[in-house]
């Protein structure tokens, strides 16, 4: 019994990792609550495990009090005393149930204890994960996919399983049971009732240590990786630097043909990475994180509240934004800084408007009514160059200026404050001026625009005439007749051919019916017939003589 008992308390110890001490303790406060429940008691019950006999004994736990106002509990010194059990240094003794009440505990007590075994050893076991664990945050751990939970992914550590939540998956990736995946340790749970340890494919450490682990020198630590941002399954952000001033800290990282970096692209399903160089200096840095768009120039706005503008050719204007601004968003995270993307015509418009500010408040400043020159001149050099810093200066303001007594200040805030007053009047009378200017421009532009069009149709209506007229001349027919004439030709002869083509008989060649002597010698030519039997003449010899 007793090796049978202890034998199995160790070897659940060693399966679940957990120490034997725990294992007893966890069996003495099954076997006392069982005893709670068979005595049907509210008396503190204790039990204690016997290793080297194996029995288990239950007692009751009372504290010595010189009142006793609960006697389940308490117990007076002399009652103590009479049971002849010695107290511990808390004062509590400790008397012994008997046993033969303990063999009868019955089925409900069994299983009673049962799940308190059980759940003592899940705590010890829970204990030991969350104390493996913890140190490991931020660690990169391989697994295997074991199963789907609501959209989470369980995936199994081998001692244990974690849990990959729906918002720490990537977007580009999809997983099937059995695939192996790569993941950082985000969190660790000591009261969660699945898998305690909580995993990420999203979090920037996953980038670092993939690069740790892909490039030599920043495993140890020749180049260091300063920041990381993503967006995942996208687009993500590296600032790296290098300790030695001979080894390139992006060219590191990227390898030989992209190869490093190939890898960790692959790994994080063909996320883009953008890596830069890290710099102290804000500007310089905020202009490496905006690659891959060239800035022109970078201007800090404000330092407390980490705000700069950036000011970008018109053509580079759409890549420095990015994709619905990813590229300034990331390179904002990146920097840490709040970045403002203009572009040069915008800047410029910007300029402009200021400009046309400050000459508005200088005409305002030096159309004050009743206020002479030289004191509109102090005025400007004590720096109120707006009717709204004057406004704001008040009379007390004012007084300080040299030469301006209380009734001058009196009378230069009067004219300001008439001045503000009637500011909106004035600048809708500029802004409809300006609206009928522009509608002039524009019906100015049109008229040209309608006469230049009239002017090209007319070319077009003269050209087209002209070509019409030399189609006509070209195609216009000529008299054959005159034509023939004229080169000394007898028309006679080629009517009278006509006439023998069309009797069906073949035409006459005059030449050879001058000359039939020669046309004989040559031994009657293809142009001259035979003479026909009898002495006759031909046909057409006849035919030629009637």
């Amino acid at each position: 019994m007793t090796n049978e008992i202890f034998q199995a308390i160790e070897q659940v110890g060693r399966e679940k990792g957990i120490e034997v001490d725990i294992i007893v303790h966890a069996v003495e406060d099954a076997y006392a609550a069982a005893a709670k429940k068979y005595f049907r008691t509210k008396e503190d019950l204790g039990a204690r495990f016997d290793r080297d006999s194996g029995a288990l004994d239950v007692f009751a736990r009372k504290k010595i009090v010189d009142e006793v106002s609960n006697p389940d509990l308490e117990v007076t010194p002399g009652e103590a005393e009479s049971l002849a059990f010695p107290p511990n240094d808390e004062g509590i003794i400790e008397i012994p149930k008997p046993r033969e009440g303990l063999l009868h505990l019955g089925r409900i007590a069994a299983q009673a204890a049962k799940q308190i075994i059980f759940q003592k050893v899940r705590e010890a076991e829970r204990d030991n994960i969350y104390k493996e664990y913890i140190g490991r945050v931020g660690e990169m751990i391989n697994g295997v996919v074991k199963r789907f939970e609501r959209g989470n992914i369980v995936v199994d550590l081998g001692r244990t399983e974690a849990l990959l939540p729906k918002k720490e998956q990537s977007k580009a990736e999809r997983y099937s049971q059995g695939d192996r995946l790569r993941a950082v340790i985000v969190d660790v749970d000591r009261n969660a009732k699945g898998p305690q340890v909580i995993i990420s494919r999203t979090d920037e450490r996953l980038l670092m240590k993939l690069f740790e682990m892909e490039v030599p020198e920043i495993y140890d630590s020749t180049v260091v990786i300063e920041r990381a941002v993503r967006d995942p399954g996208d687009r993500a952000k590296v600032a790296v630097r290098s300790k030695d001033r001979d080894v390139d800290p992006v060219g590191a990282c990227v390898g030989m043909k992209g190869s490093r970096v190939q890898s960790i692209i692959r790994e994080l399903r063909g996320e883009k990475i953008d890596i830069v160089q890290y710099s102290d200096d804000v500007s310089t840095f905020v202009t490496n994180s905006l690659n891959p768009a060239k800035i022109n120039r970078v201007h800090l706005l404000d330092p407390d509240t980490k705000a700069l503008e950036v000011v970008v050719d018109d053509e580079q204007l759409s890549l420095a934004i990015g994709k619905k601004g990813q590229n300034v968003r990331l390179a904002s995270r990146l920097a840490g800084w709040k970045i403002d993307i203009k572009s040069e015509q915008e800047k410029k418009r910007e300029v402009e408007a200021e400009m046309e500010r400050m000459a508005r408040d200088r005409r305002e400043v030096e159309s004050l009514d009743g206020v002479g020159e030289k004191t509109i001149d102090k005025l400007i050099d004590e720096g109120y160059r707006s009717v709204d810093a004057i406004v704001a200066a008040g009379l007390e303001g004012l007084k300080t200026i040299s030469g301006v007594g209380p009734k001058g200040a009196e009378k230069i805030l009067e004219a300001a404050e008439q001045m503000l007053a009637t500011r909106p009047e004035r600048e809708e009378a500029e802004r409809l001026q300006a609206e009928q200017e522009a509608a002039e421009e524009a019906a100015r532009v049109a008229d040209e625009i309608a006469a230049e069009e009239a002017a090209r149709v007319t070319a077009e209506g003269s050209a087209g005439d002209e070509m019409l007229y030399e189609t006509e001349a070209e195609s216009e027919p000529v008299d054959v007749t005159d034509a023939g004439s004229e080169d000394g030709e007898d028309p006679s002869e080629e009517d009278g051919a006509a006439m023998a083509a069309s009797e069906g008989d073949e035409p006459i060649d005059p030449l050879a019916a001058s000359e039939p002597d020669e046309a004989a010698d040559d031994g009657g030519g293809s142009g001259v017939p035979e003479a026909m039997p009898g002495g006759g003449a031909p046909d057409s010899e006849h035919r030629r003589e009637d």
